[in-house]
């Protein structure tokens, strides 16, 4: 018997029923993809929450006006903040072992880091003190006000510099409340994105957004009794639907004066032009010197564009997480410097921060 050939159509013909078998091979793709995706939802749903822009990128404001018809301040400086536990800082060289830390994660997230000069520059010391209400009113509505003046060589320098702010986590809130003083004097606004941890966990971001304004003392141009709410309110206007009674006075917040000492540690290169000198402060009583709480932080600011490189921000982003598990000994979660003071005397205020 002859075997029939198999000619040019019949290997066509061949050939496409051995295409014809891939889509099941497809199908079963199909499904490889779904289960991939429904495990990396299951994994997104436990990881920590990230921002969700990351941190070169601020929300956007809906644009507005304050009562005198100038437009809503936007946000010009991201800033990185990881609270520090007071235990580790014995000595200046301990500000540097802090340093010592920053340089795995750095290398490991394509950042330069480089203590340089720092490595000789003195400690800053600056004194730092909160007024209030007795029962916290300002901190509780998420403004705070503080006065803070620089020492050198143990006596004060210069004009003490007050800081009106209002702080929480809702841009838009910031945005809208007016800080602008009502006063004779300069002042200079600065708001800007503080980056923190998660409150409960290593490995995650979070955001507060400060408004701020920064005034001389002798700016104010305020003779009368300065601890008078009433007095106050005439120069930062929101403060005044917090007042209770006429002759309300505000005090010195735990009773407590800060003595803060702050040391420039290096320079951050996050590439792409994109360089933040970096310091780490020490917050400890004054007379004492009881160590209350730490802080390691560097600033960026936003560009005209009201961006940041982005190239620049990923590696930034990488570096502040990472930074996270490598001094996970020394960081202290669910704090702030400010709610720390506030805390010392066992009454903690009822503050979103």
């Amino acid at each position: 018997m002859k075997k029939k050939s198999v000619g040019k159509r019949g290997a066509e013909a061949s050939a496409k029923k051995k295409v014809k078998s891939k889509p099941a091979k497809k199908s079963g793709a199909k499904r490889d993809a779904k289960v991939a995706k429904k495990a990396g939802a299951k994994r997104a749903a436990t990881a920590p929450p990230r921002l969700k822009h990351g941190i070169g990128q601020v929300p956007d404001i809906i644009p507005g006006k304050y009562a005198d018809g100038m437009p809503y301040n936007q946000v010009k400086y991201v800033e990185c903040k990881l609270i520090l536990r007071p235990n580790h800082f014995t000595s200046r060289k301990s500000f540097f072992d802090f340093a010592k830390l920053m340089r795995r994660p750095a290398s490991e997230t394509g950042v330069k880091f480089d203590t340089g000069e720092f490595v000789n520059a003195p400690l800053q010391i600056r004194e730092v003190l909160f007024l209030d209400t007795p029962d916290f009113r300002f901190y509780n509505n998420a403004f705070i006000l503080r006065r803070r003046i620089p020492y050198q060589d143990g006596f004060p320098v210069g004009d003490p510099e007050i800081v009106f702010k209002f702080r929480h986590p809702d841009i838009q809130k910031c945005a809208a409340t007016d800080v602008r003083p009502d006063v004779p004097g300069d002042y200079r606004i600065k708001f800007k994105a503080e980056v923190l941890p998660l409150k409960d966990e290593l490995g995650g971001m979070r955001m507060l957004y400060s408004h701020n304004v920064e005034l001389s003392l002798s700016s104010l141009g305020h003779e009368e009794d300065r601890t008078s709410l009433a007095a106050l309110t005439q120069i930062f206007p929101p403060l005044a639907a917090l007042r209770k009674h006429a002759n309300e006075k505000v005090e010195l917040v735990s009773d407590t004066i800060v003595e803060e000492v702050l040391q420039d540690i290096g320079t951050l290169d996050f590439g792409d032009g994109v360089t933040a000198t970096c310091n780490v402060a020490l917050w400890r009583a004054r007379g004492d010197h009881r160590p209350l709480i730490g802080e390691f932080g560097f600033q960026l600011k936003i560009g005209r564009n009201g961006k940041l490189n982005d190239r620049a921000m990923k590696r930034a982003e990488a570096f502040f997480l990472a930074l996270q598990d490598e001094a996970r000994d020394w960081i202290a979660l669910g704090a702030t410097k400010t709610a720390v003071v506030y805390r010392l005397k066992g009454n903690p205020p009822k503050a979103h921060e």
